[in-house]
């Protein structure tokens, strides 16, 4: 008689994570590569002088420094992708979600979009001296909304950035939070071809952030192609089936985010540190059971008959 196969542990593990993206979908997005560079003007400190010149007044020196933000980045996003951009600050993740917003101009190589990006993150304009009410009323406009549908959508918004009746607050006295809450809301309440998300979801809650991955689900299903950037790994792997791992301008890695995201946690301790608060605790836990034992059996390392 045949017997039915049990999943392993580990099949069953993968089950919550996103489905990959068939390798046959549209292409939405091409970046060839990109090179994307801040001038800046420094001061720096007049030369030292001699003599009576040192009693002069020596003004700072202005000086062009040119900073490599993006160096020759290529890679292709296709229809229904959900790619999550990891690395430290300064990689240069937010840079690259500005060029292909069409924010910034590159130096060098293209940008491709098969639609209109939208930028969402953590400095979107938002009008703080207005309620969050008549921003949400702006920003539906903004993105190509009828009046009628702005008044349709607007109770959902509220609900889903959980806010309540603070939405007719001015911005300015909202949290950070709060905040956060309420422009995800508005970016994701219309579905976009090309939405990236800039660290938008840094100051949320745990209920938010379940709440914000299943929006971004949603948002997958409706074929929509999303770059996420964030510093938590567990966001981007319940979000993401694809994983750009930058450092220093340039991609270090580009694949699925099982295989890389441990990779890049161990390269910054970031495991290491978890594992050593975890000896930590198991070796208190130790002490403090070898201790209840000592007192319940009296034994406290009473030195033997005849020794010092």
């Amino acid at each position: 008689m045949a017997v039915a196969e049990t999943p392993a542990p580990a099949d069953r593990d993968h089950d919550h994570r996103p489905a990959p993206t068939p390798k046959d979908a549209p292409v939405k997005v091409v970046v060839d590569d990109l090179h994307v560079a801040y001038r800046l003007w420094i001061t720096a400190p007049a030369p030292p002088v001699k003599g009576w010149r040192r009693w002069r007044v020596r003004r700072p020196i202005p000086i062009k420094r040119e900073v490599q933000a993006v160096r020759g980045v290529s890679f292709l996003a296709r229809q229904g992708e959900a790619i999550g951009v990891i690395g430290k600050n300064g990689a240069g993740k937010s840079t690259l979600m500005r060029a292909i917003a069409g924010l910034m101009p590159a130096a060098q190589g293209r940008v491709y979009a098969d639609g209109q990006p939208t930028l969402l993150g953590v400095n979107s304009a938002l009008v703080k001296s207005l309620s969050g009410a008549r921003n949400i009323e702006l920003g539906l406009l903004a993105l190509g909304l009828s009046p009628e549908q702005v008044a349709e959508r607007f109770d959902d918004i509220v609900e889903f950035s959980g806010i309540g009746d603070s939405v007719y607050l001015p911005m300015k006295s909202y949290s950070s939070g709060m905040g956060a809450r309420l422009k995800f809301a508005i970016a994701s309440s219309v579905p976009r071809e090309i939405l990236l998300i800039d660290e938008a979801l840094a100051t949320g809650d745990g209920e938010f952030l379940k709440r914000s991955a299943e929006r971004i689900q949603g948002l997958r299903e409706d074929a929509d192609t999303i770059f996420f950037v964030s510093h938590s790994m567990s966001s981007v792997k319940e979000t993401c089936d694809r994983v750009i791992w930058m450092d220093e301008g340039r991609i270090i890695a580009d694949g699925d985010p099982e295989s890389i995201i441990p990779e890049y946690e161990q390269r910054f301790g970031l495991k290491t540190r978890k594992s050593r608060k975890a000896r930590r605790r198991k070796r208190r836990e130790r002490n403090l059971a070898a201790r209840a034992n000592d007192d319940e059996t009296g034994d406290f390392g009473a030195s033997e008959p005849g020794t010092a």
